[in-house]
């Protein structure tokens, strides 16, 4: 193969990072959570359910945004030497078990939105898996890499309702196929010595050592050959022998370059995202637009698609103030009759500290409000407006429809689930964060 030119070089490190970033942004989260016992996040390694049933309080600072509604159960899957069968039980409530390749692109659904409320077994298979599907399997999900995740969600109606969650958790269930069919299982492959996750190595040219490594366990795909033969030419071909130092100092130097052009690329599309529609989804549904792709893991890794959850919110107020600050003003929301976020499930609105993303302590440990908030107040016209404020209002109308913030910069992050065609096409949309008069 030809040696690549210094441009060569850094155009291929750009397009690579990009490509890339969703691979190790998700090796973060999988390395403490699957491979290392000593992490406090450790899930119990490849093959097993970690369930969270407890509501988030201010208190937990280890997830950044985090989200009550639907409290998470995590796992991960090594699909080298065979398949996997998630079972689930009758479930009476909205709940998703989204299931992520190595690049976090959604491999499929098992939920109440795509499979119903009834039980069901799920087979999920690797690459290049041709074997004989068993009777009594509800449906078939195929990943494209051997590593595959699951972030799955299931509705908390509030504290009282933990032990009813926990049950449900409890009955999520993961087996490989051989010992769900009952029949000798294969040998199982090597394991691997796992790179230890550093911060750094997204910023420098060891993001690709790091990348070569996960390479190994994703195929090239046809969409992507192009794109892995430059990689390749780089020496990123998954071989796990990159090594930076052995590069010539000016290819080196095109390459970290390249990764800080890339980084740029991404800022600038960061500030034009302003919701998720694009951000999260199936790799059918992304193409190659490895950008916006980018964009949603870093704005919110593992989001769900658009049309399981919406996302959006409010980064400033109608005054110009980005971010809003609750030290220098109170705010309102106001939905207009017949405008409240149209849901097929439900939806909530989040408040969030900055610069942390992180719940906000108040006197009423509300920490959010929505469509299941008890004894909010409606307009005369049938309209809502949320209160947005350090302090709470005088006015008991007003204390009733209270989303506490911080005596500082804040952010609101609003979920809809199951929202309707009218969120997705754009036709509906968000009223402004007001600046109380």
């Amino acid at each position: 193969m030809p040696e690549l030119t210094v441009e060569e070089a850094r155009s291929a490190a750009a397009e690579g990072w990009i490509w890339g970033y969703a691979l190790l942004q998700n090796y973060r989260t999988m390395y403490p959570q699957a491979v290392d016992p000593d992490d406090p996040r450790y899930v119990g390694g490849f093959g097993r359910f970690r369930h969270y049933s407890e509501p988030f309080t201010p208190a937990n600072t280890d997830v950044v945004t985090p989200n009550n509604d639907t409290p998470y159960s995590w796992a991960w899957l090594d699909l080298r030497a065979e398949p996997h069968v998630v079972s689930v039980p009758a479930v009476d409530r909205y709940y998703v078990l989204p299931l992520h390749d190595l690049d976090t692109s959604y491999v499929g659904y098992i939920g109440a939105r795509t499979t119903g409320s009834e039980a069901g077994d799920y087979l999920v298979a690797g690459p290049g898996w041709d074997g004989v599907v068993p009777e009594g399997i509800a449906g078939v999900l195929r990943a494209e890499t051997f590593l595959v995740g699951i972030l799955g969600r299931t509705y908390l109606a509030g504290p009282d309702d933990v032990p009813a969650l926990r049950e449900i958790q409890e009955q999520y269930r993961l087996r490989p196929l051989s010992e769900f069919t009952g029949t000798t299982p294969p040998p199982p492959d090597e394991e691997p010595v796992w790179p230890v996750w550093r911060e750094e190595d997204l910023d420098t040219v060891e993001f690709f050592t790091l990348l070569d490594f996960l390479l190994q366990f994703f195929p090239v795909l046809g969409t992507e050959r192009e794109l892995r033969g430059r990689l390749a030419a780089l020496g990123v071909r998954g071989s796990g022998e990159f090594e930076p130092a052995a590069l010539k100092p000016e290819i080196r130097a095109a390459i970290q370059q390249g990764i800080e052009d890339a980084q740029a690329r991404l800022e600038e599309a960061k500030k034009d995202a302003a919701d998720s529609t694009h951000w999260f989804g199936t790799r059918a549904e992304h193409g190659t637009d490895y950008l916006t792709r980018a964009v949603g893991v870093d704005k919110g890794l593992y989001g769900l698609p658009a049309a399981e959850a919406w996302y959006a919110g409010w980064a400033g107020d109608d005054q110009g103030n980005r971010p809003p600050n609750a030290s220098t003003h109170d705010h309102v929301i106001r939905f207009a009759p017949g405008e409240l976020p149209p849901a097929r499930y439900f939806w909530s609105a989040t408040m969030y500290r900055l610069p942390e993303r992180l719940l906000v302590a108040n006197e009423i440990d509300r920490f959010s409000i929505g469509d299941r908030t008890p004894g909010l107040v409606y307009d005369d016209d049938g309209g809502l407006t949320l209160y947005v404020s350090k302090g709470r209002p005088a006015d008991p109308k007003q204390a009733a429809n209270w989303l506490p913030a911080p005596d500082g910069p804040f952010t609101i992050a609003i979920r809809v689930y199951g929202p309707d065609a009218s969120v997705l096409d754009g036709s509906w949309t968000l009223p402004a964060l007001s600046v109380e008069a």
